[in-house]
């Protein structure tokens, strides 16, 4: 790592597209109109399962305006990244209520609403799986074809006869044995329900499908345009080349934009249409209805534990209700097996990450990948044990943390250049000045006052969920004037991806960060690969391909040089924009020179355009052992620690976050400013699945709030008085393949956020809750049944 001062790396910018946005000129694909285009709508089930009788669409067919109506007969299509397993449109029968079965073509959003109306499906009802235990039951299997399906094979494990869609395992240790040596065994369930993402701009695509040949054109606001070409070539069974995808400016995606979607229904409607574009776009209803949450989840810790606080052993059961179709829910409960425990040193432990279909709308990716949920239980239980042993909870961490010698759940050896959960947790004890829990005295004093306080902290890590193969790439162009261009795959939702990548440019190319730009509107025909805007991955995947182009260019302009200049260039150095000899100041050329090539006084000319390409791919990584969970699934890890000071109305059961102390190793800050944005929204989406979100079914497997009067997101009201960010830099221990030693933190800062929450709770009023979310009502009632 060079030991120059850093000109960019730490700098606050500000976003680069942040004019663009704020003035209205960013082009969504909301906004766009095309020559030509119709609209769709589509029908959706009214039943979470039941067979297709027959569709009527006569009268659809008949209204004026309307091109076309499709059903699922006229899709023949599946579609899945890991588990193959959703149909394009419901064919033969429906496995959720929301579930779309039939669309409609017009050339207006309004006939197409009203022609929908006029659709008549006649359904069969058929038994509803509702929960976990029905699920596992499988008296009714929500797929019966199950062991057909195709599936990444070896890295996930669906289950025969089941309504497992796979069974993820590890195993460390033995332990039979060490429940038999500890002095306390402690079992805890825990529960969260499934959450919405709620992006600001909801799912919408625009296909345009030639009528003459396989080509389709997609424009989607879609988080990951690589993977939704791959998915939409495999689902209609055409070449990956004959896909274009364009995705412009993007309203926020959180998970819930990765994969695909919607592009392939637009497909095949543009298709049916005979090539004219057609807009698909979710209102906010449908978007809770018809589009995938996070994951509803439930865990079961048993934990062997020495009266000295060191825990021997440890089973634990993830399950993920993952809904009527469990794709990219697969992958989220793989994470479980090296993850799912907390960032604690556990010799012997088996656990079970088990991803289940149930007769409810799908699941998919979240942002924190599974790691909310998994921590709401495994910091509690830390809490809850520490409790029943009369141990302070920091010391009961402090014990049992991941240090360098420590080997993590799936057999990983931590380094110092791994990173250190012990510095996030002492950071954050400081700042929230603990010094042990209150007595019984101090609380039932307070109690009386009618507001009561608690503080409690809970861990988090995360290392970026994805195949052992990912890569990255850029492209990297320098015009005639010295203003270079970038080109990535990646999509920046608001994390920012955009201006860090430009910093990193600028920094190695030493120019001013206003000489850089990368290239909006990413396009698969035209943009380098990219796997996935997804898994907090992209600083440091994206940021090590965009080093190596820079230093590629570099090195273009020093061969040039060096023949002009008459010298090797490794002569030669750079900065202030000219290539320049390294002692003899004074013999230099300027980028400019050299962007298009270089040309003596005679007219020859040497080298050309500039243009310099950067990859970089996960190094190290293998997939789990299918019985073991050992492997190295994990790329890069940011632990953290959150501390929370809250207040509790007890009569009302509200809940007043005052203070909330978030402390990341993240290596090295590359923005603060960006930073800083990622943290403090994190911290907030936390509290909503602390405090308010939740989906609600009824006893029919229908989704009672599809909308924000009573399925609300964080306002606001609802931002802590208080919020400390720390972040622990030390560059010269980070990652060594780290850019500059940056880490992840796009997903982390919402980790936890509910378990510190809870931990917090019971300090305040001496009360353990065990399910989410902690709304004044839950609340309230768990102090009413704390008097009786």
């Amino acid at each position: 790592m060079s030991k120059q001062p850093l000109s960019h790396i730490g700098q606050g910018y500000d976003r680069k597209e942040a004019q663009e946005k704020v003035t209205g000129q960013a082009i969504y694909v909301h906004d766009m109109e095309m020559p030509g285009m119709l609209y769709a709508k589509t029908l959706l089930s009214p039943k979470a399962h039941a067979n297709i009788v027959s569709i009527d669409t006569s009268k659809a067919k008949a209204l004026k305006g309307v091109k076309a109506v499709v059903t699922g007969e006229d899709a023949p299509y599946t579609v899945g990244l890991y588990m193959v397993d959703k149909k394009v449109m419901a064919r033969e029968k429906v496995r959720y209520q929301g579930e779309i079965v039939a669309a409609v073509v017009a050339e207006s959003e309004a006939i197409a609403e009203e022609a929908v109306t006029l659709i008549n499906v006649e359904y069969e009802d058929l038994p509803i799986v509702h929960d976990l235990d029905e699920a596992l039951e499988a008296k009714v299997l929500v797929h019966e074809e199950l062991h057909t399906y195709e599936h990444m094979k070896g890295v996930f494990f669906p289950q025969k006869g089941s309504n497992i869609a796979s069974w993820n395992k590890t195993k460390k240790g033995d332990i039979t044995k060490g429940f038999e040596e500890a002095d306390h065994v402690f079992e805890d369930e825990f529960n969260v329900p499934a959450v919405a993402h709620v992006p600001m701009e909801t799912h919408v695509t625009i296909a345009q499908a030639d009528p003459y040949s396989n080509k389709v054109k997609i424009w989607s606001s879609a988080q990951s345009p690589f993977a939704v070409r791959q998915l939409l070539a495999k689902s209609l069974g055409i070449a990956k080349s004959d896909v274009n995808v364009i995705v412009p400016y993007i309203g926020g995606g959180f998970g819930g934009k990765a994969g695909v979607h919607l592009e392939p229904l637009a497909s095949v409607l543009s298709k049916a249409v005979k090539g004219r574009p057609v807009k698909l776009k979710m209102t906010r209803e449908e978007e809770f209805n018809i589009l995938p949450t996070r994951a509803g989840m439930r865990a079961r810790f048993k934990t062997g534990i020495n009266k000295d606080g060191k825990i021997v052993a440890m089973e634990v059961y993830h399950d993920w209700d993952s809904g009527a179709y469990a794709d990219y829910g697969v992958n989220v409960g793989k994470t479980a097996v090296y993850s799912g425990a907390g960032p604690y040193e556990i010799p012997n432990i088996e656990l079970h990450s088990r991803t289940i279909y149930t007769n409810k709308v799908f699941s998919t990716a979240y942002r924190g990948f599974g790691h909310l949920e998994t921590h709401w239980a495994a910091e509690r239980h830390m809490d809850m044990m520490a409790q029943k042993l009369g141990i302070d909870p920091y010391e009961l961490r402090m014990k049992n943390l991941l240090r360098p010698g420590s080997t993590t759940i799936s057999g990983e050896l931590m380094y110092p250049t791994t990173g250190d959960p012990i510095a996030c947790l002492d950071a954050v004890k400081k700042e929230l000045g603990w010094t042990g829990r209150k007595t019984e005295e101090e609380k039932q004093r307070e109690f009386k006052t009618g507001k009561v306080r608690g503080q409690g902290f809970a861990m988090l890590q995360k290392a970026p969920a994805m195949p052992s193969y990912t890569s990255t790439s850029a492209i990297m162009q320098m015009d005639e004037d010295g203003h270079i261009k970038v080109m990535i795959g990646a999509v920046d939702m608001g994390q920012g991806a955009n201006t860090i990548m430009a910093q990193v440019a600028a920094e190695e190319l030493k120019v001013p960060i206003e000489d850089v730009e990368v290239v909006w509107n990413v396009e698969t025909d035209k943009h380098p690969y990219d796997w996935n805007t997804v898994a907090s991955k992209y600083t440091f995947m994206g940021g090590n391909a965009v080093r190596k182009a820079a230093k590629k260019m570099i090195e273009q302009m020093k061969e040039v040089a060096g023949q002009v200049l008459r010298c090797h260039p490794d002569e030669l150095t750079h900065g202030n924009g000219y290539i320049h000899h390294i002692h003899q100041t004074h013999r230099k050329l300027s980028y400019i020179d050299l962007s298009m090539g270089y040309s003596y006084e005679n007219g020859n000319g040497i080298g050309g355009p500039l243009i310099a390409h950067g990859t970089y791919m996960a190094s190290g990584l293998s997939n789990p052992d299918p019985e073991t969970g050992q492997g190295r699934p994990g790329l890069v890890w940011t632990f953290g620690a959150h501390g929370v000071d809250l207040e509790v109305d007890v009569e009302t059961g509200e809940v007043t976050v005052l203070k909330i102390v978030s402390a990341f190793d993240i290596g090295k800050v590359i923005n603060k400013k960006l930073v800083d944005g990622q943290v403090l929204g994190g911290i907030v989406q936390g509290i909503g699945s602390a405090l308010i979100e939740g989906y609600k079914f009824d006893e029919n497997a229908r989704l009672l709030n599809p909308y924000f009067g009573d399925n609300r997101i964080p306002s606001a009201k609802d931002i802590p008085l208080e919020m400390v960010p720390i972040y622990i830099e030390d560059p010269e221990t980070a990652q060594v393949d780290g850019p500059y030693g940056a880490r992840g933190i796009g997903e982390h800062p919402m980790i936890s956020v509910p378990s510190a929450i809870g931990n917090a709770l019971y300090e305040a009023l001496g009360i353990n809750f065990t399910r989410l979310p902690l709304t004044p009502e839950n609340v309230a009632l768990a102090i009413d049944e704390s008097k009786k």
